[in-house]
């Protein structure tokens, strides 16, 4: 069995907006494995920062939302600023991220030459799993990004990643809202981090699919990505 001792290089970072209901029991269950884990309060007006501190985890607020995008660079920057930390997970805080997927990621993280790892739900049977519409909506995010397909990436807005020093260290997002995805893409891309997949399963529960993308925001995604194309 994984101990929390063979992860203690490794800190999760877990964006939090109105998870109330079930931020705990998935971070409880994450240290199981992954004893250090910084979860960033994103303006949630419900009871998530109380939830997070019961967990253990390293609790950071931000006093009003400002987006799943600046909460990942908030927890990125605070986790490279600790002690031994040479891994980083960016995982999702509704329940949908499973540990063994993160696991795998890391151990490959170590034995690859490799930067980051990016989770797909489209390799294989997890691809049945998918609600049509989020599948339309990433599938069409894919087509229609050149340096997605060129990369050789076919879910880049899934949110489970794995990354080591090198690319926590050179991790510098300014879009706020989702298109942060696009953005972690055009990184990859124009840094020349090393980038590889892996097949993970995603838990859609009734929850989080309450909490997901719809295609109002899918479109929101793309029009991002064009400005995040813009930038400097």
């Amino acid at each position: 069995m994984t101990t929390s001792a063979a992860f203690a290089d490794t800190w999760l970072i877990v964006p939090c907006y109105n998870e109330g209901p079930v931020i705990q029991q998935v971070l409880e269950h994450a240290r199981g494995t992954f004893p250090n884990i910084v979860a960033v309060n994103d303006g949630s007006a419900d009871n998530s920062a109380e939830a997070i501190r019961a967990a253990g985890a390293h609790l950071v607020n931000h006093p009003v939302n400002l987006g799943q995008g600046a909460a990942i660079q908030t927890g990125v920057e605070y986790a490279r600023a600790q002690p031994g930390a040479q891994y980083f997970v960016t995982f999702d805080a509704d329940g949908q991220h499973q540990v063994k997927d993160v696991v795998r990621m890391v151990e490959r993280l170590r034995s690859e030459p490799v930067d980051i790892i990016v989770g797909t739900r489209f390799a294989g049977q997890e691809e049945t799993q998918v609600p049509w519409i989020k599948r339309v909506v990433l599938k069409t995010v894919v087509l229609l990004s050149p340096r997605t397909r060129r990369l050789g990436l076919t879910d880049a807005h899934n949110g489970l990643r794995a990354f080591n020093r090198r690319v926590a260290d050179e991790m510098n997002i300014r879009m706020n809202g989702m298109s942060h995805a696009s953005e972690i893409v055009a990184m990859i891309d124009q840094r020349g981090w090393r980038v590889a997949e892996e097949p993970v399963d995603i838990l859609y529960t009734e929850y989080s699919m309450s909490k997901g993308q719809s295609l109002i925001n899918g479109v929101n995604i793309l029009a991002d990505g064009l400005v995040a194309r813009r930038l400097p």
